[in-house]
């Protein structure tokens, strides 16, 4: 099964989702927002990616934390930050039967899927 994580109105994701359902490749949307993110959701994603890669640092939600934050950034704190303020999260991210890819690149999901 294949989830993807994000929000509905990033155009990342509205890429990702067109490239899929034009491949007709199943997937079910969790939305950040709405239905919520777990820290043991969180801390999976970091396991494989690392929180470095998971982080969005060019986000409008990045920019409006304070400089103290933004410069005192660790993974512990990244953590604590991205599940106060999902947007922090770079989107989409994408679940294959426990492979993640973060963000949309059609050569990494030509490899990932089906």
């Amino acid at each position: 099964m294949i989830t993807m994580y994000g929000i509905p109105n990033c155009d990342t994701v509205k890429k990702a989702q067109r490239w899929l359902t034009a491949n007709q490749i199943d997937f079910s949307f969790h939305d950040f927002r709405k239905d919520g993110l777990t820290e043991a959701q969180l801390r999976e994603w970091i396991a494989t990616l690392g929180w470095e890669t998971l982080l969005n640092k060019r986000s409008t939600s990045w920019r409006a934390l304070s400089d103290e934050v933004k410069n005192n950034i660790d993974e512990s704190s990244a953590i604590r930050e991205m599940l106060a303020t999902p947007t922090l999260i770079k989107r989409p991210v994408l679940n294959h039967d426990g492979q993640f890819i973060v963000g949309f690149k059609e050569s990494d999901y030509q490899t990932l899927l089906p």
